[in-house]
């Protein structure tokens, strides 16, 4: 080797190091990775030191990498001041097996293993995943307690997702963070790749640019690739927002929400229903929130998509037999709750009384797809649970989790007549919240006394749900007593919020967030709780515990004990074939 190479090379190394421009050195996909047979991937190889192409050679199995697969690489000299990078773009192995690529410099010598799967013939029709957004295992209990009923330690009913047959805990853990969200989260089940937090359907490398990173397919993609397959979204919060987007998308950051619609757009997805239409108009109209002249309603339209904007359209356009697409946008933002839109008529409701429940969304896109003989994948989310557990409103989050097992009920209803179809319902990551007691408005003493534990609990009494599993009333004088494991500083009032979503935390004078004083102002025995997340949080945060999947049909076998969340896309692409020779 060239003396004065190394010796340039070397020092090159020294001042980075003290100049504090040197990042670890990267291959993408990371170690451990399993990677669908014939999906398309990026391949990246992140140096420390500035380099010469010549000086560089990548194995693959003990082979030049170039011997193997056809994607020519590209080389970047001097990546944002951090050493060179070498990409490879759309690499596809179509023999499964154990993949060892070996990356050699005359100062560095990278490696990571792979594992390459395939996935045998097609054994379903059709897959429906349901994502209970933030669902823990505490928002199931209160949803049954509150649609069910419970008398003497027996529920007189389960949710829809109670009975399935296979059940396994999900852990959800991020390549960068024990803690996820809902971009790396939602991802590992739409790729079957880990990410970081905030980014979908790429490797977080060094690049600067969002959306330069090393790519990896998302199951939309690899089904309008492969398949004749129709593909649904649906989701109560904006579609723009990371579970609905991680189906469509490749960005470091899951706020491209401009990007993600162009996506949504681009997909070819046969259904999308859900909020966020402030991304599908042009700049100039009222409302949009896109910085360009895009119309990207309009471009549904010219392609051949029945528009819907309110409950009662959605219902026309899919209960007509010659609707095959259909795009239906109901509010600008998130949409409002259950328990808000039938009953307490808060938040937004008064200005979008039309909105449809997610139940009206799942029929409807059920009936759209099924139209397609060769079947369809179509993912439910429900948002809200996620929406109204981070501001610890947990009547909220038990109603729309109600909602949930509502809509999985239409799933089960249509899988009566299509056994070919495996159903899943699953949250992407989980909250903290528990069930510590029933709260007695009679008991004396101040709010904390009033808190019945063991045999003091007893049960709460809720009026008995109605036909559609939820009770007309939450204020009543025995309810759950139900409190988060993790929360800014704020009042605990013990109490539903009537007015409107819980804020427990707004921004004092010092830019740190304080306990909202609204609510010691409306119940003075409100009782003040100091938080223990960084005063800089306004709001709860995700948890690791595991999530709790449920599932049904031909391939929910696999689904059993404990999974990785990327083991959740395995299961989904073999029972479709997507990775047979």
């Amino acid at each position: 080797m060239n003396t004065s190479i190394h010796l340039r090379a070397t020092l090159l190394i020294i001042f980075a190091s003290f100049s504090g421009m040197v990042t670890a050195a990267a291959v993408y996909p990371i170690d451990q990775a399993s990677i669908l047979a014939s999906s398309k991937f990026d391949i990246k190889i992140e140096f420390n030191a500035v380099i010469n192409p010549e000086q560089v050679s990548v194995d693959l199995n003990g082979a030049p990498i170039n011997k193997i697969i056809s994607a020519k690489p590209e080389f970047i000299s001097t990546e944002n001041g951090k050493g060179s990078s070498i990409l490879f773009r759309d690499v596809q192995l179509s023999k499964s097996g154990k993949y060892q690529i070996v990356a050699r410099t005359p100062q560095e010598r990278l490696q990571v293993n792979w594992d390459v799967y395939a996935t045998g013939p097609r054994r379903v029709k059709n897959v429906i995943l349901f994502i209970g957004d933030g669902m823990t295992i505490a928002n199931r209990t209160t949803a049954r307690v509150l649609s069910k009923g419970i008398q003497e330690g027996k529920y007189q009913g389960r949710l829809a997702f109670d009975d399935m047959p296979s059940t396994a805990m999900i852990g959800t853990s991020g390549s960068d963070s024990l803690i996820t969200d809902s971009a790396n989260s939602m991802s590992a089940y739409t790729t079957g790749h880990k990410t970081a937090v905030n980014a979908m359907g790429v490797y977080v490398s060094r690049a600067n640019d969002n959306f330069s990173h090393p790519k990896v397919e998302t199951i939309t993609e690899l089904i309008k690739r492969n398949t004749k397959m129709a593909v649904g979204i649906v989701s109560d919060a904006e579609l723009e927002d990371a579970t609905p987007g991680a189906m469509v998308s490749h960005t470091r950051r899951r706020a491209d929400k401009q990007y993600i619609a162009d996506q949504l757009k681009a997909s070819g997805a046969e259904v999308i229903l859900g909020g966020g239409s402030a991304y599908f108009y042009p700049q100039s109209d009222k409302g949009s929130k896109r910085k360009d002249e895009k119309n990207l309603v309009e471009g549904f339209k010219s392609e051949g998509y029945q528009l819907a904007f309110t409950k009662q359209e959605l219902l026309a356009a899919s209960q007509s037999k010659s609707t095959k697409k259909l795009f239906g946008v109901f509010h600008p933002d998130n949409m409002d709750g259950s328990l808000d839109r039938l009953y307490l008529k808060k938040n937004t409701v008064e200005q979008y009384p039309n909105q449809p429940d997610l139940t009206e969304m799942t029929q409807s896109a059920i009936d759209v797809l099924s139209r397609n003989p060769n079947g369809f994948f179509l993912m439910v989310e429900a948002a809200l649970i996620d929406k109204f557990n981070h501001p610890l409103d947990w009547e909220r989050a038990a109603f729309d989790t109600i909602m949930l097992s509502n809509a999985v009920q239409i799933a089960k209803d249509f899988a009566k007549t299509h056994p070919d179809t495996l159903i899943i319902v699953t949250p992407d990551h989980t909250h903290s919240g528990s069930i510590s007691g029933v709260v007695h408005d009679d008991r004396p003493g101040p709010l904390r006394e009033k808190v019945g534990i063991y045999a003091e609990a007893g049960y709460p009494n809720y009026p008995k749900a109605d036909i559609q599993g939820y009770p007309n009333k939450i204020d009543v004088s025995k309810r759950i007593a139900f409190f988060y494991g993790n929360y800014p500083d704020h009042y605990e009032t013990m109490h539903p919020k009537l007015d409107g979503t819980f804020v427990p935390a707004v921004k004092g004078d010092s830019g740190k967030y304080v306990a909202n004083p609204k609510y010691v102002q409306l119940q003075e025995d409100a009782i003040h709780v100091g938080g223990n997340l960084p005063s800089h949080q306004e709001s709860g945060v995700h948890t690791a515990d595991d999530a709790v999947l449920n599932a049904m049909g031909p391939g929910s076998e696999k689904f059993k004990g404990f999974m990785d969340n990327t083991e959740v896309f395995k299961v989904m692409v073999e029972s479709l074939g997507l990775g047979s020779k």
